[in-house]
């Protein structure tokens, strides 16, 4: 369990938040482009089988440029340790002490990692994973070989995650079902505070008062397609959330060709694009100012999504639209929250059981899954989530080759 953050001090000065140093070159980012999705992968040479770290363009056993990034099974040996206690880097100063270890990996490669503070000394059995550090960068972690992925004991660690226990959490709708869901969720997890917005506030919602009746739970009206009033309830309560879940949206089953398409596709850009933006500018501010608070400090926006913004769905097509332009968003949002420390979390989910995917056949999502695999990613600290079989299936396609994608999501909605 997570100990419970002491409140910053409002009469000391405010720090200005510090993010690990970041230059990275365009081969190592590939082990952020694996962390950020929860994987630890390291390079495999497909002509000697040579496993390497650190990343690099080609093979140091014989040259070959073929480096497939390959899942390791984790499990190392830790064979030296040091602990910092000097460091002329900002971050790690505040930091301070930090452990690093050298651990030789199952698949051979010897690498530094950071350890956990529980990790015994060595020789000892460890467990190795890939996380993305402050700044958002891919890193690996050592953690006792019984605790993998257990980042909550080493409040130094901690910060490797976005776990919501103790946390100040706002759910944008509390309408859906995915967001009842992700309300009963986060308080299972132990957020301290979860403020639950509501579009429509002069009319109760199914479901409202089992909501309302969780301890953690108030109730705000937000609509995000109010200027005025997301900026209202942003000054309210922007300065204390930590974690923001972007959950609203307005969904329709229909192409562009579809009577009153316009129309409909003005709606849902209002919320899924225009609603995104206007919660950026009332919260970005506040939640990045609070980004060197400590324990306490605003740690991650959660936006969820849909795995049709990667390629065109044409039976959904102004909401696929409306997706994508929220990812290129979003992306904005990720760079400009970077240096706060402020992970921006995006969820792909595949179709989810609800009123508007009813004429689509299983496998469809369950919004409890869909909390559960939120709330584990937040944990994981995780950078973008593809819950469901659905999501997996078409990120594979779409990674293998994103045009080959376009044109069978073309013939499928023909056949349909």
């Amino acid at each position: 369990m997570r100990a419970r953050p002491r409140l910053k001090n409002p009469i000391l000065r405010t720090r200005q938040p510090l993010t690990p140093p970041m230059p990275r070159s365009r081969t190592a980012l590939g082990l952020t482009a694996q962390a950020a999705e929860g994987r630890f992968s390291l390079q495999r040479c497909e002509s000697c089988g040579q496993v390497q770290y650190p990343p690099a363009d080609s093979c140091r056993a014989c040259l070959s440029e073929e480096l497939p990034w390959t899942p390791m099974s984790g499990r190392g040996e830790l064979l030296a340790h040091t602990t910092l206690h000097h460091s002329n880097d900002p971050f790690y100063r505040e930091r301070l002490p930090w452990r690093l270890g050298l651990t030789r990996l199952e698949e051979g490669p010897v690498v530094v990692a950071h350890l956990h503070r529980d990790c015994p000394p060595p020789p000892a059995a460890v467990g190795v994973t890939a996380k993305l550090d402050k700044a958002g960068r891919g890193v690996l972690v050592a953690l006792p070989a019984d605790e993998l992925g257990d980042m909550s004991t080493d409040p130094r660690h901690g910060e490797f995650s976005c776990d919501p226990e103790h946390r100040k959490v706002l759910v944008t709708d509390g309408k859906s079902r995915v967001g009842q869901a992700l309300v009963r969720e986060l308080a299972a997890a132990g957020a301290a505070v979860i403020w639950v917005g509501q579009a429509e506030p002069w009319k109760k919602f199914a479901g409202q008062d089992a909501v309302e009746k969780l301890p953690q739970v108030t109730v705000v009206p937000l609509d995000l397609t109010d200027e005025r009033g997301v900026k209202r309830i942003g000054a309210e309560i922007g300065g204390r959330v930590d974690i923001l879940i972007n959950n609203a949206e307005v969904h329709r089953t229909q192409g562009i060709a579809d009577s009153g398409g316009a129309e409909m596709a003005r709606r849902e850009m209002e919320v899924n694009y225009l609603g995104l933006l206007r919660l950026a500018q009332a919260f970005g501010p506040a939640m990045r100012a609070r980004g060197a608070d400590g324990g306490a400090s605003a740690t991650a926006w959660v936006n969820v999504l849909s795995v049709y913004a990667l390629s065109n769905y044409p039976p959904q097509g102004t909401y696929s639209a409306s997706k994508a332009a929220a990812l290129s968003l979003s992306q904005c949002l990720r760079a400009e929250m970077q240096d706060a420390g402020i992970r921006v979390v995006n969820v792909f989910p595949g179709p989810i059981d609800e009123e508007w995917n009813q004429p689509l056949p299983p496998p469809k999502l369950a919004p409890e899954r869909l909390a559960r695999d939120i709330v584990r990613g937040l944990r994981d600290g995780v950078e973008d989530l593809f819950p469901g079989d659905v999501a997996r299936e078409w990120l594979a396609r779409w990674k293998d080759n994103p045009k080959v994608l376009e044109r069978e999501l073309a013939l499928e909605s023909r056949t349909a």
